[in-house]
């Protein structure tokens, strides 16, 4: 039996997968995605689903605003607006300390041409958060970031990509992949596929992928939690974090508190398992209620994690193999990548069509590990 073909195959289903699907197809390419699990089951899926700009790795920065206008007109892109609400996000100061740290932060994006991070005084801080401690001094404030619910966004590129013309196999492992005489054969759990494009959005297990081609990437799975709490009245609206401590914190439209942080769990990658730490989620409880005292007796509902490929500099690997020809990588999104999944679909459908992208991606180029 001859293999299947497939104009592009891409290998992975998360968000940043879906997302190159449907802009593929919006090019008239007809995408074949291949999938373990299902549509967001790692990472894209349970994670805290902040859409932020704010604290952005200064290369990231281009990106992250060309992303942020994409969510903010994002139902005519997926036909869902995907939970998204523009509450902006805030990083709190908790001493004299932390607010010249943000002032340094601030005047660092600032030098770099951007002024979307804005310093605010402790009058401000409590218009915008009336409940933090009293001891909090001011803050950074990044108005027009915000949060989606990130199951339901996955969800909708999926969708919208396969009404397009996009093709998904879940359920399917990618074993191996291989030159052949005209593009790649791509052997999976159920069989070859040969292609001519092939993407690697494989998340934790992207530096496995990337190996197959002589790509060489540090990169550590790691299990990123979140926990959730029962209904409470609504006291807070933006997304919130700290200078100094680890913390990511919201209200969801249905009153729960979303608690996270990047504290870490679990992590068991050759099973493909994430689990909590409870010492660890008792911290992220902890500095939650010190922060934000009315919250202490609130009862956690339940808490969860996902398996997340973290770069040795955190940030992801985005661009074209540095040797193998018609090879792409976009993973590695070190657990900051759900706000760049509406452009990281646009600028990998530019470098596959076009040959180039007016977005600057050189610094995500899977090269610069070898080049250390």
């Amino acid at each position: 039996m001859n293999p299947e073909t497939a104009d592009v195959v891409i290998i992975g289903g998360g968000l940043q997968g879906c997302s190159i699907a449907l802009h593929l197809a919006m090019r008239g390419r007809i995408p074949l995605v291949i999938e373990s699990h299902r549509p967001g089951r790692f990472a894209s899926g349970v994670n805290a689903g902040g859409v932020r700009r704010l604290g952005r790795h200064l290369a990231e920065i281009p990106l992250a605003q060309a992303s942020n206008e994409m969510w903010h007109d994002i139902q005519s892109l997926v036909d869902d607006d995907c939970g998204f609400h523009a509450v902006g996000q805030l990083k709190i100061a908790e001493s004299d300390e932390d607010f010249a740290k943000l002032e340094a932060r601030a005047l660092d994006v600032k030098n770099a041409g951007y002024d979307h991070e804005q310093m605010i005084s402790r009058e401000k801080l409590r218009q915008i958060a009336p409940d933090v401690h009293p001891r909090a001094v001011g803050g950074l404030w990044c108005e027009g970031d915000g949060a989606a619910n990130p199951m339901r966004t996955t969800e909708a590129f999926y969708r919208k990509a396969k009404s397009l013309g996009a093709s998904f196999r879940l359920g399917e492992r990618v074993l191996s992949v291989v030159r052949i005489s005209k593009g790649w054969e791509v052997e999976t759990s159920a069989g070859k596929i040969t292609a001519n494009v092939v993407v690697n959005c494989a998340g934790a297990w992207g530096d496995i992928v990337a190996g197959w081609f002589g790509d060489t990437v540090s990169l550590e799975a790691r299990a990123l939690t979140m926990m959730v709490t029962e209904r409470v009245r609504h006291f807070l609206r933006p997304v919130c974090g700290l200078a100094s401590r680890k913390l990511s914190f919201k209200q969801t439209e249905e009153g729960t508190l979303l608690i996270g942080g990047a504290h870490l769990g679990y992590a068991d990658r050759e099973r493909g398992i994430a689990e909590p730490d409870p010492l660890k989620m008792a911290i992220s409880a902890a500095t939650v209620s010190d922060v934000f005292p009315l919250v202490k007796h609130v009862r956690v509902a339940r808490s969860w994690a996902g398996l997340e490929g973290v770069t040795s500099d955190g940030i992801p690997v985005i661009g074209p193999s540095e040797n193998a020809d018609n090879v792409f990588h976009a993973f590695g999104f070190s657990a900051h990548g759900f706000q760049l999944g509406p452009v990281v679909g646009r600028l990998m459908t530019e470098m596959i069509c076009d040959g180039r992208t007016n977005l600057p991606v050189e610094p995500f180029s899977v090269a610069r590990f070898t080049d250390r």
